[in-house]
């Protein structure tokens, strides 16, 4: 579980985008009835987004007085300010809430094991666990769990009595409680039920509906009765907005935008005026940047990604023989690799995606950098810088000022010397105002049916 200090930015982000994207969920255009049970999945880490979709579920679940509010949560754990906003949702709800960690093989780890906790149901399937709900820093600059005593102290003595204080709340094993944040225990689902961690393990929602229809739950110190036999189960999913929003904090995801962004920026730069590379460069790194400032980031990688772009920038007008380009290649593999950092399996970019976008992009850049320094020292063969080097033949004799027969067009002509009609000449420089500067070219005619240089013997 991560814990994120100040997500005041982040959260300021999502407000715009949902202003700018109009319209709400899906969920919340449709109402759901007193014998409904409302239901979502989650099948992902617990981010903002993710708690913004669970809260707004459950604030439509409790507007229509639904019999229940169903999660089906499967976690590999999330950011401790996301995992608080929904635990404080599911404290507030009037409505009961039923967490189900679900599938078999599945789990609710870390902030997943405080949300279970904090339902007024928490069932389990066979063969899935939970706990491990040790936090993690997380902050500018990355940590990855780096932290002195003191602070260490502080996080693991808060999360402890937060642990805690939701057990005791609903009933649940307070020891255990506190043994998943201190020493990160995790417990099967058969263990969880004997030790009163859940109240239930089913292998279906149908089993768990009917198992818990008639139990008592505490609402504002009163008892009450879950009432859901035979009530309809309603499936809310994420509209494309979240979705999308949910989709950018994935870690590959980032990093992905993240190349692509520097390679459009680094194709712009290479090359002004393109203009569609530099645009799709700039929106690829400010989605990059809303899914990393939620992601443990180390600056030293962003710094390396950003030398091995200098770099390559740098081959284009600098003679280093390749080493510049060898450089940038090692920046941007070294970058990669510890750009987030963090032991979190949630939060690794897969080694294979790593090395196969770092191949991609420092293939693409060398292509760059070739094809631009081969046009950069091709000789010119248009304009007036083209005309130096070209031969021709003078139509009128040259005294001072004559004309001349060069790549099929007449020109006006100057020659430090005379030369007569007809003669071959080359072209040395052209001036405003299409004047050409000539030269006559050796006779190499007279030289070859001649005597050798330097008489005989």
């Amino acid at each position: 579980m991560v814990n994120l200090k100040d997500m005041k930015p982040l959260r300021y982000f999502i407000f715009f985008l949902c202003l700018v994207l109009p319209g709400v969920s899906e969920g919340t255009l449709q109402t759901s009835g007193p014998g409904e049970i409302l239901h979502i999945r989650v099948a992902d880490a617990i981010n903002p987004v993710t708690a913004r979709f669970i809260e707004e579920q459950l604030q439509v679940a409790n507007q229509q007085r639904a019999a229940a509010f169903l999660l089906s949560l499967d976690t590999p754990g999330g950011l401790v300010a996301a995992m608080r906003t929904i635990v404080q949702a599911q404290l507030a709800s009037d409505v009961p809430v039923i967490v189900y960690v679900s599938p078999s093989g599945g789990g609710a780890a870390s902030a997943g094991a405080l949300i279970t906790m904090a339902a007024d149901f928490a069932v389990m399937a066979p063969g899935t666990n939970i706990g491990a709900a040790s936090p993690v820093a997380l902050g500018p600059g990355g940590g990855g769990g780096q932290m002195d005593e003191t602070m260490k102290a502080k996080v693991f003595n808060d999360f402890v009595a937060y642990s805690r204080s939701i057990a005791e709340q609903r009933g649940r094993n307070v020891e255990w409680a506190e043994e998943i944040v201190r020493d990160a225990r995790s417990s099967s689902a058969e263990e969880a039920l004997e030790l009163k961690v859940v109240d239930l393990v089913a292998e279906s929602i149908p089993e768990m509906v009917e198992a818990l229809d008639g139990k008592n739950y505490l609402r504002s110190g009163k008892v009450r009765t879950l009432e859901i036999r035979g009530a309809s189960i309603r499936l809310v999913e994420m509209d494309w907005r979240l979705q999308l929003l949910s989709a950018l904090s994935n870690p590959t995801v980032a990093y992905l935008l993240l190349m692509l962004g520097m390679l459009g920026i680094f194709f712009e730069i290479s090359q002004p005026g393109v203009i569609l590379p530099g645009v799709v460069g700039g929106i690829a790194l400010l989605l990059a940047f809303f899914g990393l400032q939620m992601l443990p980031v180390n600056m030293i990688g962003v710094l390396l990604l950003m030398l091995a772009m200098v770099l390559f920038i740098l081959e284009i007008t600098v003679s280093s023989y390749g080493m510049l380009s060898v450089g940038g290649v090692l920046s941007l593999t070294l970058g990669s690799l510890i750009l987030i950092d963090s032991d979190e399996p949630w939060l690794q970019i897969s080694r294979a995606v790593i090395f196969a976008t770092v191949a991609v992009s420092s293939t693409f850049s060398l292509l760059v950098v070739y094809f631009i320094t081969r046009t950069q020292n091709a000789p010119i063969f248009s304009g007036h810088e083209g005309m130096t080097g070209e031969t021709g033949r003078v139509v009128q004799a040259i005294d001072g000022e004559g004309r001349v027969f060069v790549h099929g067009e007449y020109w006006r002509a100057r020659s430090e010397q005379p030369i007569p009609e007809g003669t071959e000449i080359e072209v040395i420089r052209v001036e405003q105002g299409l004047v050409v500067w000539v030269s006559p070219l050796p006779d190499l005619t007279d030289r070859a049916d001649g005597e050798p240089e330097g008489g005989t013997e």
